[in-house]
């Protein structure tokens, strides 16, 4: 039997029997969304100081309507407040509170507003907040990648396509990969950012209102650049929440390429890299073994996020103008992916400064796999021999290695002469591991004095 709770619902003119106990359950969604709380306060503030600015409040109504708000954020944040499930959302819990505090003054804060501007712009200041979060978080990660790029500079090792030995790289050059995906990423979340920056408040149900109401001011007060431009899309507009989850996305792909790079390094077969103790756990069986959780558990958030992303797609195609009970459905996705982002950047900021690299074993395994034979190459083009025709020559030169189990650096000039005449004893300077990445020597390219002059351009972009 359901509980007569029509009395203490904020719309409950309109209705003559109580919600079903199960349906108020269902449809409520304070649970989740009172993490909103300070940015519902913000904005109702905002609403309340332009409603006195335009004549629709008494300076005594504002003055009581925002200390009973600093009130309620008080009793919030000290845990003395008790949301009602009954109330449905972090909207009318607070609304609740604030007319049971301050009486007939209460009532009039959501003159000119209505729960669907309300929400919309509640969500927006909250995005904006996490985006500033998540953009200090990937600076953070940002620097930490360039100070372990500059330390490893002239760290020399095997460069891969199809996790196969391709051409020597700088180590360096490696993190600067993952420096420029992440300035990318950035740009992405500041884009976002800033699209979403509009005020909703004011467009009310879905028309806008009959009240001589201030939009810019409102905007104004809460950090807007503008107000946004049409009521309807205003209030039923969820496209920056898909755009932020999208770019979150982006990020977690990344971040889960990284880890993947991680956890091959750190295994004994590479044996490149040492994670710190505190970024791994132990086996309960095999007491030998480290394992890279960290890195593994970011690789398999990106799961979660890009998840994420398909419901809010897939919650909005099919929504007509303008608000809709679906909308709801925005929040849980949302929270999660702002969580999980947060979570991840935040490990890999932490883990990063900590990884130790193994100098010797990862020149070592540069120096197998023939990762020079592209340098060889190069250097009978300069000798006057067509590319073609030196890729074969070279080709040769590597199955005879091959069979002899000896890399071309490894090779005399009378067995390199063997496969072309042009070959002399200046090759030498081109088959060292330093000399092809010295030769490099371009913007992108990976010799150590490129990769330092991209570390300093990177460091005035982050300033």
């Amino acid at each position: 039997m359901s509980k007569d709770n029509s009395k203490d619902k904020l719309w409950k003119g309109r209705f003559t029997e109580p919600t079903d106990a199960f349906v108020e359950k269902f449809t409520a969604s304070v649970n989740f969304d009172k993490r909103l709380y300070a940015y519902d306060i913000a904005g109702s503030k905002a609403h309340a100081r332009m409603l006195e600015k335009c004549g629709i409040l008494t300076k005594t109504d504002r003055d009581q309507i925002l200390q009973g708000l600093e009130d309620i954020q008080i009793d919030i944040e000290s845990g003395n407040f008790a949301w009602s499930v009954e109330l449905e959302d972090v909207h009318m819990n607070i609304e609740a509170r604030l007319t049971a505090k301050i009486g007939a003054a209460g009532k009039k804060l959501h003159t000119g507003r209505s729960r669907n501007d309300q929400v919309a712009t509640d969500i927006r200041l909250y995005l904006r907040d996490a985006i500033d979060h998540i953009k200090s978080e990937l600076t953070r990660l940002q620097t930490a990648l360039l100070n372990l790029a500059e330390a490893e500079a002239d760290t020399i090792m095997p460069g891969f396509t199809h996790l196969q030995v391709a051409q020597p790289i700088s180590f360096g050059h490696h993190m600067m990969a993952w420096f420029e995906m992440l300035v990318r990423d950035q740009g992405r979340f500041l884009d976002c950012q800033q699209r979403m920056n509009v005020s909703p408040l004011g467009s009310a149900a879905l028309a806008g209102t009959s009240y001589p109401i201030d939009r810019f001011y409102t905007a104004e007060q809460l950090g807007f650049t503008r107000p946004s431009e049409n009521s309807l899309d205003s209030v039923s507009d969820r496209d920056f929440a898909i755009e932020f989850n999208a770019a979150a996305s982006l990020l977690l792909t990344h971040l889960s390429r990284f880890s993947e790079e991680l956890i091959l390094w750190a295994s004994a077969q590479f044996d490149f890299i040492n994670l710190p103790d505190r970024f791994c756990t132990g086996s309960s069986i095999m007491p030998q073994k480290k394992n890279p959780d960290v890195p593994e558990l970011v690789r398999g958030k990106v799961g979660r996020v890009n998840g994420n992303l398909i419901s809010l797609l897939t919650l909005m195609k099919g929504q007509p103008l303008a608000y809709n009970k679906d909308n709801q459905e925005d929040k849980e996705p949302l929270f999660d992916t702002v969580d999980t982002v947060m979570d991840c950047v935040r490990s890999f900021a932490d883990m990063v400064p900590a990884i130790e690299t193994k100098n010797d074993n990862m020149y070592k395994a540069a120096h197998s796999g023939f990762s020079t034979a592209t340098d060889l190459a190069d250097y009978l083009v300069r000798k006057g021999l067509p590319f073609r025709d030196a890729h074969e020559v070279v080709g040769l030169a590597v199955k005879s290695g091959v069979e002899l189990n000896k890399d071309l650096s490894d090779m005399s000039l009378d067995e390199l002469q063997k496969f072309s005449m042009q070959i002399e004893n200046d090759v030498f300077e081109v088959l060292t591991l330093e000399g092809s990445i010295a030769s490099r020597n371009h913007i992108g390219g990976t010799a150590p004095e490129q990769v330092r002059s991209a570390i300093n351009r990177a460091r005035e972009k982050l300033t």
